[in-house]
């Protein structure tokens, strides 16, 4: 005999299967064993809208196994129990329209998903995070931008994403996932073409007066022209293709983790999502990797130019990476677009689901357990109000906010913080930065995931752990009291004649220097054979230039104002900057190391946290509200103020014919002080917002978590080991 059964879970997702009674009966008398208490009752665990589900752990499971198998008895016609009949699963192949090839299914599960979101959060975090950062240096100096127009190109991204997230998370969230998710890649894709437009539209880069001025000669003259400040509207554009960015990325974090939560054991899900961000950790980790070899790539591709990467006005190929981000990203948007609305066999992890949300103390949190909730706009409203009057989420934002204002100041202009401190090139900083990118945000994503799944982790215990991991890396931060010292630079740092300069006040002129009218536009520090830098060979009083056979490199010869090995033979210098012999350079790095690990190994479960303490239909929407706080408070704030503070820490301004451009050389010290002061306080406000978010959570009362109801969606009824007596032990 068959009958139509519905169940609805917390989510709203309402199915129909049918239940199959094995006995050959009276269906008046089957219908009576609904109510005759059995052992098997003790197996099923309320939902917060008191629908109770099976222990079945395996998607085939539920339809070939019973709901609550008990040990048989032998007697009695209902002793094989009752199974479940899908009838739901058509229309949920992959594939495009009527386009469901049969090779594809294989795809048509959870790892396959997570494959492609994974490949897009690649591609993302590449781009973004990675390509972007890496090539700040290149872009200011190529269009003569400032580092906070630069660190507005930056926060263009989050400024879009914020515009976006309210619309996309809400209605994206009761929509087809996938289909959002798919085009958010492709439109993605269109930003980074855009990106790369500058390049193709503005005039060839060329190095001005590099041939003629660099050396000791009378009478020089610089021709200014008022191209070079017209390239600064070039920062539109980038702007421009980061919109793009922001647009199509916003589905991903949001629509794509509550897509996988929704797919998966609820249990399993933190290690689904760490793994989907640590391949957005390791995208920019690739991206400062991949963009540093390419910086090495003149940018005007198959131009001969006397230029080393290491003169500070060569401006690498920045452009090569976002040309097959943009195309990779459009191709994987392809197979994004094909799935289902849902993956074959997820409801029942859907239905299973033990609600962990915060317990408001007017009861209206039950408001979201309604099916027909949140699927009009007018529901907006009261969606919105439910989160806002969830404190835990709240904080939870709140601390999110501060974390992303120091990763994103940091991504942003962390190589240049290396390439200033050890005197790095600009694409030896960016890959000196991807390694320390590379195993501490990325492991420390998939570690962060790992601890949660692996102690089973409560809200209330994710939440400690968040604060424990900030409270750690607010230690380690004091590691920016160490710096390492500015290779002298005369005229910069100090006076030629080794005596004390005041800050800030430059003095590139000497008696050594004075006959040959040397240019301040012309930039191209050399390392004198004294160990001193200086602006230029001009500067310098180099009046002969040879080439290293070996090394490729100019040297000078005949420098006036160089100290040689005796006291009357005039000194050399090579081109380039001073390499830096900074003692504390292990150091630095090791505990930079160790604050990037930390502040990563948060990040999963905060997210976690943030799903469980709001309503499964609210899920989608929360990550909304979320990323939106984040970015407003943290993401695009970020990038312009750490560029505005690393502006304060500049001694060297580019000079072009009266305007100021990029900053040449930063004072170490300061940059050290700035970064520590602003880690202080943010890591000091996140610490807080953890803290407040962990006093403020209430759960769910005793009996409605798993442990009062003798089971868990893995089939144990406690947390950790204690295993249903009464449960079937063959399911898996």
């Amino acid at each position: 005999m068959e009958m139509p059964h519905k169940l609805s879970g917390e989510n709203g997702f309402d199915f129909t299967q049918k239940l199959i009674f094995s006995s050959t009966s009276d269906p008046v008398e089957s219908s009576l064993s609904f109510d005759i208490p059995t052992p098997r009752e003790s197996c099923s665990t309320p939902l917060s809208n008191g629908t109770l589900y099976s222990n079945a752990n395996s998607p085939s499971d539920s339809c070939a196994k019973p709901l609550c198998e008990a040990r048989s008895e032998g007697k009695g016609p209902y002793s094989t129990g009752i199974k479940y009949v899908s009838s739901e699963e058509e229309g949920l192949e992959c594939g495009w329209g009527a386009f469901t090839p049969s090779c594809l299914q294989f795809c048509n599960a959870p790892k396959g998903v997570l494959f492609f979101l994974c490949a897009a959060s690649f591609l993302q975090g590449m781009t973004v995070n990675g390509f972007i950062n890496t090539v700040i240096t290149s872009i200011e100096r190529r269009f003569d931008l400032r580092s906070y127009e630069s660190g507005l190109i930056a926060s263009s991204y989050d400024i879009a994403a914020c515009v976006c997230l309210t619309f996309v998370s809400y209605f994206g969230g009761n929509g087809h996932k996938p289909r959002w998710l798919g085009w958010g890649v492709f439109i993605m894709g269109i930003g980074s073409l855009v990106f790369t437009l500058p390049h193709f539209t503005t005039s060839q880069y060329e190095v001005h007066f590099l041939q003629d001025t660099d050396m000791c000669f009378s009478n020089q003259s610089v021709r200014c022209s008022g191209s070079a400040s017209s390239l600064s509207n070039y920062r539109f554009i980038f702007m421009l293709g980061q919109f793009l960015h922001g647009i199509g990325a916003t589905p991903l974090y949001t629509l794509g983790v509550t897509y996988l939560d929704e797919n998966v054991k609820s249990n399993y899900s933190p290690v689904y999502i760490a793994i989907f961000y640590t391949a957005a950790i390791l995208g920019p980790a690739a991206g400062y990797l991949i963009g540093g070899l390419f910086l090495n790539i003149y940018t005007e591709i198959g131009q001969q130019l006397d230029l080393t990467p290491d003169n500070t006005l060569w401006v690498g190929a920045w452009w090569i990476g976002f040309l097959g981000a943009g195309a990779a990203a459009l191709l994987t948007a392809i197979p994004i677009l094909g799935y289902p609305q849902r993956l074959p066999g997820s409801q029942r992890y859907v239905v299973m689901r033990v609600s962990e949300v915060h317990q408001l103390k007017d009861g209206s949190h039950k408001t979201a357990s309604d099916p027909d909730f949140g699927k009009t706009v007018k529901d907006l409203p009261r969606s919105a109000l439910l989160l806002l009057k969830n404190p835990t989420f709240i904080f939870l934002c709140l601390a999110g906010a501060t974390e992303a204002t120091l990763i994103a100041g940091m991504s942003t202009f962390g190589p240049k913080f290396l390439e200033s401190q050890f005197s790095l090139s600009a694409s030896e900083a960016a890959t000196l930065f991807g390694y320390l990118v590379v195993p501490a945000g990325g492991g420390g994503t998939f570690l962060g995931g790992f601890i949660v799944n692996k102690f089973k982790l409560r809200c209330s215990g994710i939440i400690k752990f968040c604060l424990f991991c900030t409270l750690s890396s607010l230690l380690a931060i004091f590691i920016f009291f160490v710096d390492c010292p500015n290779m002298p630079m005369a005229g910069v740092t100090e006076m030629y004649d080794r005596s004390f300069l005041p800050e800030g006040r430059l003095n590139l002129s000497a008696p050594c220097n004075t006959e040959c009218d040397c240019l301040r536009e012309t930039y191209s520090p050399v390392c004198g054979s004294d160990g001193i830098m200086y602006y230029s060979p001009c500067h310098g009083g180099c009046k002969r230039v040879l080439t290293n056979q070996n090394n490729g490199k100019k040297v000078y010869h005949e420098c006036s104002c160089i100290l040689g090995s005796h006291p009357m033979v005039p000194g050399s210098a090579t081109t380039g900057k001073c390499s830096s012999s900074c003692e504390k350079r292990t150091l630095l790095l090791l505990f930079v190391f160790v604050v990037i690990i930390f502040t990563f190994l948060s990040s999963i479960p905060a997210l976690t946290a943030t799903l469980r303490c709001v309503s499964d239909r609210q899920r989608s929407f929360a990550l909304g509200i979320q990323w939106i706080v984040v970015r407003t408070l943290g993401g695009i704030p970020g990038p312009i103020a750490f560029g505005s503070m690393i502006d304060k820490s500049c001694l060297l301004w580019q000079n072009q014919c009266g305007e100021q451009g990029s900053c040449y050389v930063y004072q170490n010290f300061a940059m050290s002080r700035y970064t520590l002061i602003a880690g202080l306080i943010y890591k000091v406000i996140g610490s807080f917002f953890f803290l407040l978010a962990c006093f403020l959570y209430k759960p769910p009362p005793p009996e409605s978590l798993p442990g009062s109801s003798d089971t868990s969606e893995n089939g144990n009824c406690d947390l950790r080991e204690n295993k249903c007596p009464l449960q079937s032990q063959d399911n898996v």
